[in-house]
């Protein structure tokens, strides 16, 4: 399953938050048009991913993780594609909970994988996978589900359900002062590195889709 949010926060444009999930999700598809890989794969656009719906009844990804549960669908990896559009190369761009800012960088310039511990390996996967197919900085962390922003977005649903779940992300609150604000407008994405950032994730789901 890979899917992105499509609604955005009360009152704000939301071009990072989550227009540009949303245009990856619909780039992904378009590339994977015609092709019959060894595993299914969906691509879901989720609504009432934002307050007041967060991580509550209606949620869209909850209902929808839910629903698949309920078929007994087995789902080998989710991979949510969360706000993938704000990039900034100036040194301490960046910022995390406490303690990762000893561990990652303090550039805000790269493309983070984010999971559970559990899915250390998946994370892993889905980093080497993204980095033999793009040229762009990138970061992998398996997270305990406690971690202030590790189940930010639509994969919280999926994890809800027992299925194994990635968030793929430009970490968002972290790193874009516009996030959750008037000014999230789309003249402020860095659309060169969006584009390559883009064609990285489409590699890492064209390796999962086909292992």
């Amino acid at each position: 399953v890979v899917g992105a949010h499509y609604d955005s926060d009360a009152a704000t444009p939301g071009a990072d938050d989550n227009a540009s999930g949303v245009a990856a999700l619909l780039e992904a598809s378009a590339a994977f048009a015609g092709k019959r890989p060894a595993r299914t794969v969906r691509f879901v656009a989720f609504v009432n991913e934002e307050p007041p719906w967060f991580q509550r009844e209606g949620m869209g990804s909850l209902e929808y993780a839910r629903a698949c549960r309920r078929r007994g669908e087995g789902i080998a990896a989710m991979v949510c594609l969360e706000s993938l559009g704000c990039y900034d190369t100036r040194e301490g761009s960046q910022h995390y909970p406490f303690p990762f800012s000893a561990f990652y960088p303090s550039t805000g310039d790269f493309l983070c994988f984010v999971g559970r511990v559990s899915e250390r390996d998946l994370v892993r996967e889905c980093v080497a996978s993204f980095r033999r197919r793009a040229r762009f900085p990138s970061e992998g962390a398996a997270l305990p589900e406690s971690v202030p922003g590790a189940g930010l977005s639509d994969h919280w649903s999926f994890w809800r359900e027992g299925y194994p779940a990635v968030m793929v992300t430009d970490t968002a609150p972290f790193r874009n002062p516009r996030y959750h604000t008037g000014a999230d407008t789309e003249d402020t994405l860095d659309y060169d590195r969006f584009a390559r950032a883009t064609e990285g994730i489409l590699g890492v789901l064209g390796d999962l889709a086909d292992p």
